[in-house]
């Protein structure tokens, strides 16, 4: 029996720059003091220490993984929190020396004694981190978690335990694979967003579907208005320039606007030339990815790194293709999506330290091509082929931060991604699927195996590809 994957399971509302360096690690810090509370050992806690393994090390320091641990252990959420707060936590902790450990007791906290960055990998993942409590009886508590990308965290324990135990899913369409998929909308005579929220009513109501589907979809419409109303230089020592900022004054001139829905409709009613088009997909995809890259609020989709394609995709629709789009196609499009990447993440990984980067602007543009194909009209085959055409041309793609950070080339990754899935879902549409050769469940085992076959250099370790061939210190 298959694990259930919700659509909030694969668009989470977090902090950039990283959904596996810096929202996993900080959803672990927060399971960690469950642990030690669930375990009476909390108020006995006089130290915490930190080891970063893997990749979680090699690339920590540039997607903030210790400045995420902090805010973990300090007791903030990662999807409420106030962004303008991050900065002033971690000045106090670093400051003070001391951390505020589950916004409860007070406890003596040195950035640069108590999180360790070992190289070497723990064998279970690429992304692994080990949290110590030193107690006031001479004893210690330790607990290892592993990040496997888009923000989940899992224990090893947990996955050994899945291989003998059946898995529970109240799903009613349990969905392994993409013919599974086809296979129950052809017999239902559904479309796939349309058994996406069959499954989702059995998890909460559809009120609660509804109001959840539209909080993901302002927090990606509010994400892209601050992307374009934010100028300035992204930190991390690269000196990267917003350039949302630049490109959105030219094409958007002198309108007037002041929310981000008044925006959106400043934008439908702007007159969009040919050329026009890529430059506003582009636009949107850069906002998006310089709020994530300066700690800025994001939804996963499927990972921090890849936030930019699904929303950029999704504004296309709304300011391009059908301006008399709504709520309802919002939500048609972010099931879709979510249930793509769900797929990807069974079958393969969405993890760019096991996979490179077609594990991330890879599936994401997988998942927007679907989502645009079924709000065109697409068939339920039209969609799956989609996004195989999406992904066929992203596999084998690498991930090479240049500096650990997610900007160079991971910011401009997104455009491509967002223009890719848009033609990946238009050559569907003319596609008889009849003729489709390629099936998405044989390219979703084909970019696993190419994870597999791949140097770990190439993932996201900053020691391969642009990582190296770019001097980080003449940037």
């Amino acid at each position: 029996m298959e694990e259930c994957i919700s659509v909030f399971d694969m668009l989470k509302i977090g902090v950039g720059p990283s959904s596996s360096h810096t929202l996993g690690p900080w959803r672990a810090a927060e399971r960690f003091l469950k642990e030690l509370k669930d375990n009476d050992l909390f108020q006995n806690t006089n130290r915490v220490q930190v080891d970063l393994y893997g990749s979680l090390s090699l690339t920590g320091k540039g997607h903030a993984t210790d400045f995420s641990i902090m805010l973990g252990l300090s007791g903030q959420d990662p999807e409420y929190i106030p962004i303008e707060n991050i900065s002033k936590i971690i000045k106090s902790i670093t400051e003070n020396d001391s951390i505020m450990l589950g916004n409860e007791i007070s406890i003596p906290f040195k950035l640069n004694q108590d999180i360790f960055f070992n190289k070497e990998f723990l064998p279970f993942h690429a992304n692994g981190l080990k949290f110590t409590a030193y107690l006031n009886n001479n004893s210690n508590y330790s607990s290892t978690f592993y990040s496997i990308g888009g923000g989940f965290v899992v224990k090893e324990e947990r996955i050994n335990a899945k291989k003998k135990l059946e898995i529970k899913c109240a799903f009613p369409f349990q969905v392994s694979n993409a013919a599974e998929l086809l296979e129950y909308c052809l017999v239902e005579n559904k479309k796939i967003s349309e058994i996406v929220f069959e499954n989702e009513k059995s998890m909460r109501s559809e009120e609660k579907i509804n109001s959840e589907l539209l909080r993901i979809w302002e927090t990606m419409l509010e994400c892209m208005y601050i992307g374009c109303h934010s100028e300035g230089i992204l930190p991390g020592g690269l000196n990267v320039r917003r350039r949302a900022f630049d490109m959105h004054q030219n094409l958007i001139g002198l309108a007037n606007y002041d929310s981000p829905q008044s925006w959106l409709e400043t934008i439908r009613k702007t007159e969009v030339k040919f050329r026009q088009i890529l430059k506003w997909v582009s636009c949107f995809a850069l906002s998006v990815n310089e709020v994530n890259a300066s700690l800025g609020r994001v939804v996963t989709a499927p990972t921090n790194g890849s936030a930019g394609v699904v929303p950029a995709v999704l504004m296309y629709y709304l300011v391009i293709e059908n301006h008399q789009a709504g709520e309802k196609e919002i939500k048609q499009f972010l099931m879709v999506a979510g249930e793509i990447g769900s797929l990807f993440k069974k079958g393969s990984t969405i993890s760019a330290a096991m996979g490179g980067c077609q594990a991330e602007i890879g599936v994401s543009s997988a998942m927007a091509a679907a989502a645009l194909c079924e709000l065109m009209g697409g068939s339920p085959e039209q969609v799956l082929m989609a996004a195989e055409i999406a992904m066929e041309h992203h596999l084998g793609m690498t991930c090479d931060p240049v500096g650990g950070l997610v900007q160079i080339p991971c910011i401009e990754r997104n455009t491509m991604g967002a223009i890719k899935a848009i033609n990946a879902a238009e050559l569907a549409l003319e596609t008889d699927p009849k003729n489709a050769k390629v099936p998405l469940d044989k390219v979703i085992d084909t970019m696993w195996q190419t994870a597999q076959d791949m140097n770990n250099k190439y993932k996201e370790t900053s020691e391969g590809g642009l990582a190296i061939a770019v001097n980080f210190a003449d940037c």
